[in-house]
């Protein structure tokens, strides 16, 4: 089924037809709501809500651009509102209690997921990484990235790369420690971290 044709029968009610329209165009809303967001459980949330206002909305798509245009706005628009929402809640509330289990306090803690110190501390972070993957033996980069980035299993990437499992197991590991030692040599990555 075309585009087209998988629109109109979602028009129509026929949720298999959506649900195939969601499939082709959920890692594109996902990821961008990622981007947006950089944070992996609020993006799944915006991809959802997208999803259902895509939904409630069809008979508001003219069709004059792609789906996927479409989509993209009602993401990106949604994650808009969602950061302006964040950034006026500045703080979180957390209420301190007695010896006895009475409210005690009110603690007001700042929220700092979306400072931009945090987003230029993950920018950088995100720099080195891919830094550090470059300097990689091409092997190893192939299975850290089908591992850590594509989230493929040790089965999935040997069957991928024609490998024995241990042999990806093996790549893998030297692969995350050469990443490793790239970044503590730049300064990016303390031995203590992750412990």
């Amino acid at each position: 089924m075309t585009e087209q044709e998988l629109i109109c029968s979602a028009r129509s009610g026929d949720r298999e037809a959506f649900s195939r329209l969601v499939e082709q165009n959920q890692a594109m809303a996902y990821s961008l709501a990622y981007r947006m967001t950089g944070n992996p459980e609020d993006a799944a949330d915006l991809t959802q809500e997208a999803f259902l206002s895509a939904f409630v909305n069809l008979s508001k798509f003219d069709g004059r651009s792609a789906f996927s245009t479409w989509l993209y706005r009602l993401t990106s628009n949604l994650c808009l509102d969602f950061l302006r929402r964040e950034k006026r809640r500045s703080t979180h509330s957390i209420t301190l209690e007695d010896k006895e289990g009475e409210d005690a306090a009110q603690l007001d803690l700042p929220d700092e997921r979306y400072s931009p110190e945090r987003e230029l501390e993950r920018q950088e972070a995100e720099k080195a990484v891919r830094r550090g993957l470059a300097a990689l033996a091409p092997q190893h980069r192939e299975v850290l990235v089908l591992r850590e980035l594509e989230g493929l299993s040790y089965t999935e990437i040997a069957q991928t790369l024609g490998l024995e499992e241990g042999t990806v197991k093996s790549r893998i590991a030297r692969a995350r420690l050469a990443l490793r030692d790239f970044l503590q040599k730049e300064g990016n990555f303390s031995p203590t971290e992750g412990v």
